[in-house]
């Protein structure tokens, strides 16, 4: 995303992007005992993504979207390739990132509020009013104001995945990453979820990154959607998603959606039957 500025004679220009993440030439392998055969999850993978974008990822199951997510985040280590948010080396866990899991695992004895505090109370570099304060307005932005005392069963899944969501912005992270969130939702909640998630985004102008199996959800989100090929992933091809925001659910019945969603999806069975084929030689 760029950032405007504004000439002396009033014309709007715009400044060259600052990018947030960047990812090079990056390859994960891994090892499975007891023969300790090696497999490569993912090879050769380079990305670039700007502050304030949201960047979706899709691909088949097993071209590991999952794995590279899990290797920004710095739960795995990543030995070939280099990985830089800000500018800075990634070399493990960071305050600059923040994740998003596929369930929300909240700790069900403490309320919205104390979870929504947890992820500050473990990084113990905001004081107490501090938290108590940012807690309470990642809360309302995510829709949640007045649950502050209701507890996780208390509440819906799609709540649930708010005070999630509100977790990982109160720690005010550079990157957010967001593993197939709204998985395990229902096909109602998770498409209003999406709306949701949009506003909140434009609110906090966060950097995203999204894993999906969705490719209209990845459509209507990102501003770029990234396809990966079966294992060992590699980035097949990237694609603009140049729809005007704020975006509403009606998108998804225009044309011009389902032509852009039909290209995806095109390039993934495409990648599907040349594995296919591989497999039967």
């Amino acid at each position: 995303m760029s950032v405007a500025a504004t000439k002396s004679d009033g014309q709007t220009m715009r400044a060259a992007p600052s990018h947030k993440l960047v990812i090079e030439r990056m390859s994960y392998r891994y090892y499975v005992e007891p023969e300790e055969t090696e497999f490569l999850a993912f090879t050769d993978v380079s990305l670039t993504i700007d502050d304030g974008e949201f960047v979706a990822i899709v691909g088949p199951s097993g071209c590991g979207k999952t794995t590279l997510l899990n290797v920004i985040a710095g739960l795995l280590p990543h030995e070939e390739g280099t990985l830089t948010i800000a500018g800075e080396p990634v070399r493990g866990p960071g305050v600059n990132r923040s994740m998003v899991f596929q369930n929300a695992s909240l700790l069900p004895w403490r309320t919205v509020l104390g979870n929504v505090r947890y992820g500050m109370e473990m990084q113990r570099r905001f004081d107490r009013d501090v938290m108590d304060r940012r807690a309470r307005d990642m809360i309302a932005l995510v829709g949640l104001a007045g649950f502050e005392r209701r507890f996780p069963l208390q509440l819906s899944g799609g709540m649930q995945q708010r005070v999630n969501l509100a977790r990982a912005l109160a720690t005010d992270p550079q990157v957010l990453l967001m593993d197939e969130p709204f998985a395990a939702l229902d096909a109602q909640t998770r498409e209003f979820m999406q709306v949701e998630l949009l506003k909140i985004w434009a609110r906090s102008n966060k950097t995203v990154l999204f894993i999906t199996h969705q490719i209209d959800e990845a459509a209507f989100l990102a501003d770029r959607v990234v396809v990966m090929g079966t294992r060992p992933g590699r980035i097949k091809r990237e694609f603009r998603v140049d729809f005007e925001r704020p975006r509403a659910l009606s998108l998804k019945r225009d044309p011009r959606f389902l032509a852009v969603c039909d290209d995806i999806w095109r390039l993934i069975e495409e990648e599907a039957e040349r594995i296919n084929i591989v497999r039967t030689q």
